[in-house]
Parts: C-alpha cells; sequence; structure tokens
C-alpha cells in the first residue's frame, strides 16, 4: 500500500468515527431533554400530590361529616314538624272565629 491509499483508509475512518461521535453527541443531547423534562414533570407531581394532600386535609375539616349532616337533618325535621303543628292549630282557630261569628248572630237578632 502506498501513502496515499494510508492515507485515505485513515481519512475514511476519521470520517466514520467523526460521524458516528456526532450522532452519539445527537443521541445524548436529546436523552438530557428528556431526562430535564422528566426532572420537571417529577417535580409537578411532587407539587401536584402534595396540594391534594392539603386539600384533603382541609376539605376533611371544612366539609361536612355524617354525623354532623344526620344532626342537621334532625333540626330540619324538627323545624318542619313545628310548622306542620302550627298548621293543624290554624284549621280549630278558624273554626273558633266561625262558631264566635255564628253565635254573635244568633244573639243579635
Amino acid at each position: 500500500m502506498t501513502g496515499a491509499e494510508i492515507m485515505a483508509v485513515v481519512g475514511f475512518m476519521v470520517m466514520l468515527a467523526g460521524a458516528g461521535w456526532r450522532v452519539w453527541a445527537r443521541v445524548e443531547a436529546k436523552v438530557k431533554v428528556a431526562e430535564d423534562r422528566a426532572d420537571r414533570i417529577g417535580e409537578r407531581a411532587d407539587k401536584v400530590a402534595a396540594d391534594l394532600a392539603a386539600f384533603r386535609v382541609h376539605s376533611a375539616e371544612t366539609f361536612a361529616t355524617k354525623a354532623g349532616l344526620q344532626e342537621q337533618t334532625a333540626q330540619l325535621l324538627r323545624a318542619i314538624e313545628g310548622v306542620g303543628n302550627r298548621i293543624d292549630g290554624v284549621h280549630e282557630r278558624l273554626d273558633r272565629v266561625f262558631e264566635q261569628r255564628t253565635s254573635n248572630r244568633r244573639t243579635s237578632n
């Protein structure tokens, strides 16, 4: 082999190594971008999990419990029963008013 042929083979090998290195560098860059994106998504997931835990605590402290709902329902039912009793008493009072009117008419004639 002559010097020119050796230089051509060495040049070809250097060119292949350079192309391989360039491809490897591009793959590494894309892997780095994907790792950074995964880290950001992981941080956001951690923040969302912390927010959800805080909301669960807040809702447990703030919103109605089963016992609280039962107590409020009992109070409402008692109030409705009281209104019903008053409505039942209205017809008795109306009867008394009409009885007084009819008895007043009979005595005044």
